[in-house]
């Protein structure tokens, strides 16, 4: 009786030490000189659908496909009662200049994601699992994976980890950044864009 009381008090300090490391890892981050943060880790401020609905002050959208917990943004798995299984969130700020966007993702298993540049997608998945990626040899599968996009002249060079991904998407004039909800759970956090002159 006393073993198991230790034992459940243990796991708990345990879950609450992790909780608060990454807390403070998400509070402690600051992005590169000269980028600026679009997500500020607490909400969802920022961020909204097409429909016009945005989410300032928010942590999770009105369907739930998008919260925000322990400084990442959550994409999670569609509920039928709530929305369609196809979900798009954008920034509400447009992008006409240069710019390099970097933030981190997780995968979970066969999880399917994008990343909006402008409006076309880059695929953001479990590559080695969902592909279009499967020969990566950096990817981390279920870990935090570091995708950097850099668009000069409406091309955007993408890379995963530092293994190109995508090495001339071709991109219109101006648009938003994205994140698009597929099919399972998916977290992104320190996403950060730098203007380029």
């Amino acid at each position: 009786m006393l073993m198991q009381l230790l034992n459940t008090t243990l796991a708990a300090t345990v879950g609450v030490a992790i909780s608060l490391a990454s807390a403070a890892v998400a509070e402690d981050f600051q992005p590169e000189p000269d980028f600026i943060s679009l997500f500020n880790g607490k909400d969802l401020t920022g961020w909204g659908y097409e429909t016009g609905e945005k989410f300032d002050g928010k942590t999770e959208a009105s369907d739930g496909r998008y919260k925000v917990g322990e400084g990442m943004i959550i994409v999670s798995s569609q509920d039928e009662s709530r929305g369609p299984r196809l979900r798009q969130m954008w920034t509400t700020q447009q992008f006409a200049k240069d710019f390099v966007l970097r933030l981190e993702f997780r995968a979970a298993v066969n999880a399917d994601s994008g990343i909006f540049l402008r409006k076309p997608q880059l695929q953001c998945r479990d590559y080695l699992v969902a592909g279009p990626y499967k020969t990566l040899k950096s990817y981390k599968p279920q870990d935090w994976n570091v995708i950097e996009v850099t668009v000069k002249n409406n091309v955007a060079r993408c890379t995963c980890n530092g293994e190109v991904l995508e090495e001339a998407l071709q991109l219109p004039p101006t648009g938003p950044i994205g994140l698009e909800a597929d099919h399972g759970q998916m977290e992104y956090r320190r996403i950060r864009i730098k203007e380029l002159p």
